[in-house]
């Protein structure tokens, strides 16, 4: 996982603004969600379309967070990235056409395309029939017509969401801003998300705990559930 702590003067300011670091003195399990962006085949196997290499050193986090919130009564949400072909195009074709070269664009095609064995969730992933499963197709799992993140939410009164997966800085930055919007108390879990740099990583969540919400490792996490 990246090795990397928020800088002082992050912390003095924040705590300058509102008299505390953490937004969050204690989180109820039954009404959280820990939500993992991304952590498929696309994204973690060696060689993969958009791989990041980092987003296998963060398996074993998950599995630990994942299994304490279980125990305590919370909820478990696993979200892939799929994109489907319409003809020569696809549903998300300006990334497609403007952010990916031509030599580049049908191999992150198939590898983000629906049905793919890179859709399928990295084997080292512990993860229960129990949980839940959801589909993206935007970096967003909570823009409008993403997914079904939202609305699954509000039906199970779920009101909190810890953030982990890949990429920190792309959707699950995206998807933790959002919510933060859509009035969801959000942590990013800092050792249970990835980057391509320990860089990207830390100015993302420097940035979040200032203006989103707030920033946590798994066990400070952990031990504010009650």
């Amino acid at each position: 996982m990246h090795q990397v702590a928020i800088r002082k003067n992050i912390i003095d300011r924040v705590v300058s603004r509102r008299g505390k670091f953490h937004l969050f003195d204690h989180l109820s399990p039954q009404h959280l969600a820990l939500v993992v962006i991304d952590m498929q085949n696309t994204f973690l196997k060696p060689g993969g379309a958009v791989e990041v290499p980092m987003g296998r050193n963060i398996v074993s986090n998950i599995n630990k967070l994942a299994e304490n919130i279980r125990s305590k009564g919370g909820t478990i949400i696993w979200i892939a990235h799929a994109n489907q072909d319409f003809g020569d195009s696809t549903d998300w074709s300006n990334f497609f056409d403007y952010f990916v070269s031509d030599d580049m664009k049908d191999k992150t095609i198939k590898g983000l395309r629906a049905g793919e064995e890179g859709q399928d969730f990295w084997h080292e992933l512990d993860i229960l029939s129990s949980d839940i499963k959801l589909t993206k197709n935007r970096y967003s799992a909570l823009i409008s017509g993403s997914s079904n993140l939202e609305r699954y939410l509000r039906s199970n009164n779920l009101d909190t969401l810890l953030i982990a997966g890949t990429k920190t800085n792309v959707c699950c930055d995206a998807t933790g801003r959002d919510a933060m919007m859509l009035d969801f108390k959000t942590v990013m879990v800092s050792d249970c998300l990835a980057a391509l740099s320990d860089e990207e990583h830390l100015v993302t969540l420097e940035t979040f705990i200032q203006q989103f919400g707030d920033v946590m490792s798994s066990d400070e996490v952990l031990r504010v559930l009650k």
